[in-house]
């Protein structure tokens, strides 16, 4: 089974006085179609989550619908506060594992889904750089528990030449 752990895409900046409520903060119009390109490219390389958990803020969920828009499973997407900033990685592995998909996707916010990855792969306290876009596959042959995972890829746009 895969865990892929998505950081949103490129958002407007923190602190832009047109959403003074950062949770309602989007992504921005050109960032939209550069991540659906990485998107499109991950998917032809077997990018296809059944199911979509992504924190309540907009630019997440908008990062959640481009991922369900241009994979092949038409993935359902759950909005949950496991995801928010500050996510509850014990909440989101139970959800997950209660959810029994084998391909899940995760939406979230650095550091989060950095802290996650290195948790789901052995080490909760190593540095793993999610840009704004990255995407990373975590690899399970059993439980998704702490450490039981193997990181499968990681990639950026800049990686992917996007």
């Amino acid at each position: 089974m895969f865990i892929y752990i998505a950081r949103h895409a490129w958002a407007y900046d923190f602190g832009d006085p047109r959403w003074p409520d950062d949770s309602l903060r989007p992504l921005e119009n050109e960032a939209t179609l550069r991540y659906i390109e990485v998107v499109k490219t991950l998917a032809e390389r077997g990018f296809a989550p059944q199911v979509i958990a992504t924190s309540p803020y907009v630019r997440c969920e908008q990062t959640a619908e481009i991922i369900a828009r241009y994979t092949e499973h038409d993935p359902e997407i759950i909005s949950t506060e496991a995801l928010a900033p500050g996510s509850d990685f014990d909440a989101i592995c139970y959800w997950s594992r209660q959810t029994g998909g084998d391909q899940i996707c995760w939406v979230g916010h650095a550091p989060d889904v950095g802290n996650m990855t290195a948790a789901l792969v052995g080490d909760q306290h190593a540095h793993i750089r999610f840009a704004k876009g990255t995407v990373a596959a975590v690899r399970f042959e059993g439980e998704i528990e702490y450490g039981a995972g193997e990181l499968y890829w990681l990639a950026t746009a800049k990686s992917l030449g996007l």
